[in-house]
């Protein structure tokens, strides 16, 4: 049964500039690259707790306790560098939709002082005499344990790519020059995929384009929106209400029109006030 249309909410001023820069709006940033508090935490204690029970790398002679403090407490050191990096990357623009590469490349960065920290506490926990020519011998675990933390994180903060309005002085969305000439000057409301063609929804209006959905999410960068689905994007302002049938919400755009939102997004559209 479906419930009532709800109007969506827009946060303003200082507490949308909040929520970008830690993680309550769409992604975390303007970026696809969020902080989850709750899905850290889960993964931190998941993966310390697997850790201490299967005793890798010569941790299996300490006590089950001393194994957890051990392993819990290098994720969350692991956790806290991660987010620094990610702080700093979102801050000088990288990484625009390319999770992967910001997963890499933080991994990369947080392994070196990383291996120093594992070093140190080993050797105190475990009661290791601390040798500078057995450092080196942390390294290749760390790197391992490192880049599986970050792609693990990826696989469980997927977020919706987002696209964003310029200043009124700036160029505009490459992907406006590609609506037919019967639809050039209207309002894009939403985009479509059907197979190998895009449906364009437009205040004047709908068409089909030969393009995928992919290729057309970075040439939408100057309009306000979000993928709401793999196979929508929609315009913020082309929302005029938001439902829920069949446990799924869908949001109602302007032209009368339904587009689903995606289990996998809904979490980060419903934190950035779309529904």
């Amino acid at each position: 049964m479906r419930g009532q249309f709800v109007a969506p909410s827009e946060p303003r001023g200082w507490a949308r500039r909040i929520r970008e820069l830690t993680g309550g709006s769409v992604g975390g940033s303007r970026k696809g690259i969020r902080f989850d508090a709750w899905r850290q935490v889960v993964v931190i204690l998941a993966t310390g707790v697997f850790m201490a029970l299967a005793g890798p790398f010569g941790t299996d002679h300490g006590t089950l306790a001393v194994r957890l403090a051990y392993w819990l407490g290098l994720m969350s050191v692991g956790t806290v560098l991660a987010n620094s990096i990610t702080v700093l990357a979102v801050r000088i623009d990288l990484f625009e939709r390319r999770p992967w590469l910001w997963a890499v490349v933080v991994g990369a960065l947080i392994s070196p002082p990383l291996t120093i920290v594992v070093w140190l506490v080993t050797g105190l926990v475990f009661a290791l005499t601390l040798r500078a020519d057995t450092l080196l011998g942390y390294a290749p675990p760390v790197i391992i344990i490192s880049m599986a933390m970050m792609a693990i994180t990826v696989l469980t903060q997927r977020t919706p790519a987002q696209t964003h309005a310029r200043a009124a002085d700036g160029a505009p969305a490459a992907f406006l020059a590609r609506l037919p000439a019967k639809l050039r000057g209207a309002e894009l409301w939403a985009v479509q995929a059907e197979d190998h063609y895009l449906r364009v929804h437009t205040s004047r209006g709908q068409d089909l384009i030969l393009m995928r959905l992919a290729d057309a999410l970075g040439e939408l960068d100057g309009l306000e929106g979000a993928q709401v689905h793999r196979s929508w994007w929609v315009a913020r302002g082309a929302v005029v209400g938001a439902q829920r049938g069949n446990g799924r919400a869908e949001l109602a755009l302007k032209d009368g029109s339904s587009a689903p939102v995606s289990r996998t997004y809904a979490r980060a559209l419903r934190a950035a006030g779309w529904f």
